[in-house]
């Protein structure tokens, strides 16, 4: 035997033996259905566990299966998605979930580059379904394992430089042993989640500590992995409007693309250079929605970060002067009785806004 393989079945020993032993009673490794394990790796990106897991519960509960995600309305995901952001993974999920009923007798396929075919399945999910619901040998490389791969095989160049990310595929695909790909790519995540953490990692409870490099080499093996330079993100200043008429609220729907595809909001707009927040909300609602409004006073001010910049919603009580809506963005509005604001699914700053004036009501 090489030594190349005995170091990899060592390698495996130690780390599968500390999974079995250490891992969390998650919901989604209860099951071996490829649907439910879909469905809890699209939520796990970009979304820590404790605050995924009741979203997949509760999502599984409104569509138990591909046939009822299949049937659903949009507005409907959206609306058992509020509050977890990146709604792009809904829709996602969503016109996949279409495809595989219509195209694939509601079959998901079982390999990685039959599930990559399908719009709305990316790579990293495709690899997630095929080797922890099907076994197929086929790297999951998230932020984790990159973590964990980057000091084991001290790999020193940023992750997120272009062409890296393939170098750490092939060291996941180095280390995984034959038929246990399930297992390997979970303990991996699960390693980096709870002991190769990126400040202060437990080096000294690693199960694996006497493989990794950087630990056998460095002082501080939390310096990998590189990180790129980053910018300060954007800031932007906006102004929104909770513009009643005989009662009612304006809401408005944004596009099904782009950013909060399809979700529902209180109107308004960034605040240009030379003009008061005031200023600014009259002359976007004029100019999106063309209708005239009256500013009666500032409500709440909400600070909220997205991942390439943030935003500042400063919302205020408006009154319509004259004017029905004609949107030119938006793709559907309303007037809606202030108790019938929590049916629509509104994004996690409106909702905050949402919640405090029906809370004052």
């Amino acid at each position: 035997m090489k030594l190349e393989q005995k170091f990899k079945d060592a390698f495996n020993e130690k780390l599968l033996e500390w999974y079995h032993k250490n891992k969390r009673d998650l919901p989604w490794r209860q099951t071996s259905d490829p649907y439910s394990i879909w469905i809890s790796e699209v939520m796990l990106q970009q979304t820590q566990v404790e605050q995924a897991t009741p979203y997949y519960l509760r999502f599984l509960q409104a569509y138990p299966d591909l046939q009822s995600l299949a049937k659903a309305d949009m507005q409907d995901i959206l609306k058992v998605c509020e509050g977890m952001g990146y709604y792009a993974r809904a829709r996602n999920i969503k016109n996949a979930a279409d495809i595989l009923v219509s195209q694939h007798n509601g079959e998901i396929p079982s390999t990685h580059d039959e599930l990559i075919k399908i719009p709305g399945i990316g790579p990293y999910t495709a690899a997630a379904i095929a080797s922890i619901a099907f076994n197929e040998n086929f790297p999951v490389v998230d932020g984790n394992v990159m973590r964990v791969l980057a000091r084991v095989m001290k790999i020193e160049e940023p992750p997120q430089k272009k062409g890296i990310k393939s170098k750490f595929v092939q060291a996941a695909k180095s280390l995984m042993p034959e038929g246990r790909a399930g297992d390997f790519n979970q303990a991996m995540m699960e390693l980096g989640a709870l002991v190769c953490t990126p400040q202060k990692p437990k080096c000294t409870q690693c199960p694996i500590s006497f493989f990794c490099q950087a630990y056998q080499t460095m002082e501080d093996p939390s310096l990998l992995p590189v990180r790129s330079s980053t910018k300060d993100k954007p800031h932007y200043d906006i102004a929104i409007g909770i513009i009643w008429n005989k009662g009612k609220i304006l809401i408005d729907r944004r596009p099904e693309e782009g950013l909060l595809g399809g979700l529902w909001e209180f109107p308004g707009g960034k605040q240009e250079a030379g003009e008061t927040l005031e200023q600014c909300l009259e002359r976007e609602i004029l100019d999106e929605l063309d209708i005239k409004i009256r500013v009666q006073g500032p409500f709440l001010t909400v600070p909220h970060a997205y991942t390439h910049f943030k935003v500042t919603l400063h919302s205020f009580q408006c009154q319509l002067l004259e004017g029905e809506p004609r949107p030119k963005k938006a793709i559907a509005w309303k007037w809606v009785h202030p108790k019938e604001l929590r049916k629509y699914a509104f994004p996690k700053s409106n909702k905050v806004i949402m919640n405090a004036l029906l809370e004052n009501l």
